[in-house]
């Protein structure tokens, strides 16, 4: 099989983490049988550097022209002056909307052999965790009517939250699907006790889940949500929540799997293309120095190969081959103790091609 596959390396440790995802990529390609096309486009910083704007037309259309984006990072301080609508991290609002990606899936995962990076103690994470966090990304307070006005005790700013039935149906739709592919088990977080929106929230996701076979819906507060992942995140399986709610549970999520850097992320819209990329930063301070960990970027990729490929063996291919390197005592520096060998991002990159 044939895939195009754009690519977005971005600002600071983005290039090196994008061509260590793509070297895996090639390995897979070349063991399965596959072709993957790369093509570069700029974006963030990069782009602004080079076109003046973060999101060139250019790199839309090519986004939009490719079967799936891979994502670097964006943004850095070499641009933090720049005026807000013209800021890197406005490139990577712009592509979400362009692509039509309302859908973040966030997976968390505590590995046996980082046990003991995790913040939480031994007795609640010796059971492992994995769990997907499933984020609705284009609606909500974020993108609801706001301003400033003034009201009862003078000037007051407001942030509206709003959903409506149509766009609580297709993230509770990713939700439910994703979850036969799992345990079948779904929390949906809201807020039902105070807000109007979780109520609907909660309605919507209970309706729609009757129309999946083995899944069962249970709900839960975001407050207790937020207590139960730091106490005993193993309970969890798929959660699904609203765009804020998302957004604060699922960093709260990649702190406990002991570094920011293990974790990836998809974006997803209603077709199979969609844009994948670590949850992490630019990290410019680590650009060019080799300190970087590429597993997230490369767990992207492996993550693109799963929802936007339907290649779920060469996914686990990538993911066992992560784990072997991982129990082998493979460490980058900000997994490592002091009886490891710190591995460069490059070595970490080749540690995990010798296991495939």
């Amino acid at each position: 099989m044939e895939f195009n596959i754009a690519l977005l390396k971005g600002d600071g440790i983005g290039p090196e983490i994008v061509d260590s995802a793509v070297a895996v990529l090639e390995k897979i390609g070349t063991k399965f049988g596959h072709s993957f096309r790369f093509t570069e486009y700029k974006i963030g910083g990069d782009a602004i550097d080079a076109t003046g704007v973060p999101l060139p037309q250019e790199t839309v259309d090519g986004c939009l022209a490719s079967d799936s984006v891979l994502l670097g990072a964006v943004g850095g301080p070499k641009w933090d002056t720049l005026p807000a609508n013209i800021r890197p991290e406005k490139g990577l609002l712009g592509i979400r909307a362009a692509m039509g990606l309302y859908t973040n899936l966030r997976p968390a995962k505590i590995y046996p052999a980082l046990a003991d990076k995790s913040p939480l103690r031994a007795d609640m994470v010796k059971n492992g965790f994995d769990l997907l966090i499933v984020r609705e990304l284009t609606g909500g307070i974020y993108f609801g009517d706001r301003g400033r006005r003034e009201g009862k005790y003078g000037p007051e700013a407001y942030d509206t939250e709003a959903y409506s039935v149509m766009e609580i149906e297709r993230i509770a739709r990713v939700a439910m699907s994703a979850a036969q592919k799992r345990s079948g088990k779904v929390i949906s977080v809201d807020k039902a006790n105070v807000l109007e929106t979780s109520r609907l929230w909660r309605e919507v996701v209970h309706r729609v889940a009757e129309e999946y076979e083995g899944v069962t819906v249970e709900d839960m507060l975001v407050d207790n949500t937020a207590q139960q992942l730091v106490r005993n995140p193993s309970q969890f399986d798929v959660l699904v929540t609203t765009n804020m709610f998302g957004d604060i549970l699922s960093d709260e999520a990649s702190q406990i799997t002991g570094s920011i850097g293990m974790l990836p992320s998809a974006s997803l819209g209603d077709g199979t293309r969609g844009m994948y990329e670590p949850i992490h930063g630019s990290a410019p301070k680590y650009a060019g120095t080799g300190r970087c960990n590429p597993i997230a970027t490369i767990l992207s990729g492996a993550m693109m190969l799963r929802y936007s490929f339907d290649l779920a063996a060469e996914a686990d291919c990538i993911e066992a081959a992560v784990e072997r390197a991982l129990n082998e005592g493979c460490r980058t520096n900000d997994i490592a103790g002091p009886e490891h060998r710190v591995l460069t991002c490059t070595e970490m990159t080749q540690a995990i091609l010798d296991r495939i």
